[in-house]
């Protein structure tokens, strides 16, 4: 009888081992895809534009976005540069205007991304833009699209800024709150 009641232990041992293994090894599942659709969404976004938009619009916020908008507008790959002062913007004055290319500097209200998508979908609506490239940072590419996309029905595009490396950290941090408010609580435009 001892002899079972040993056996029935070691079974019992043998039972929370693997257990714990197989805790274990959906832990790990899951940290790997939270850090593969971190890496999609916040480090490798798809990007890219064609030749030619009706309009490049800079939105505000880190990087060095003002040199790659102010590059588009130089190739004219758009007739108007458009550019955010809100949070973080740019600032003033406006930057000097690249010849042959119309600038508009706005001051969205409220200056986050998603008054930015408000002011884009008003200035469409008024010059009859039919697509858009966005000036951002890979951390904000696919949140700026999801929300620009709500308020301007015409094609979407992205080119991203570089961003200091110490600033990624918390760039993508606030990319997850940022881009879970979007999906499910300010889902409108």
């Amino acid at each position: 009888m001892r002899f079972g009641t040993r056996n029935g232990a070691a079974d019992g041992q043998r039972r929370r081992v693997g257990a714990w293994r197989r805790v274990l090894a959906v832990i790990a599942v899951i940290v790997v895809t939270f850090c593969a659709v971190t890496a999609r969404l916040f480090v490798w976004p798809a990007q890219g534009m064609p030749d030619r938009v009706s309009a490049i619009v800079m939105l505000a916020g880190p990087g060095d976005r003002l040199p790659v908008a102010l590059e588009l507008a130089r190739q004219h790959r758009a007739p108007v540069l458009a550019v955010s002062r809100g949070n973080q913007g740019y600032g003033s004055p406006c930057p000097s205007p690249v010849p042959g290319v119309k600038l508009i500097c706005f001051e969205p209200n409220p200056a986050t991304t998603r008054g930015e998508a408000e002011a884009l979908g008003r200035m469409a609506r008024q010059f009859r833009w039919s697509s858009v490239v966005l000036v951002t940072t890979r951390t904000q590419d696919t949140r700026a699209r999801i929300i620009t996309e709500r308020c301007f029905d015409g094609s979407t595009y992205v080119v991203t800024a570089p961003l200091p490396r110490s600033e990624w950290p918390y760039e993508i941090v606030y990319g997850w709150g940022a881009l879970f408010k979007a999906l499910f609580v300010a889902r409108t435009c």
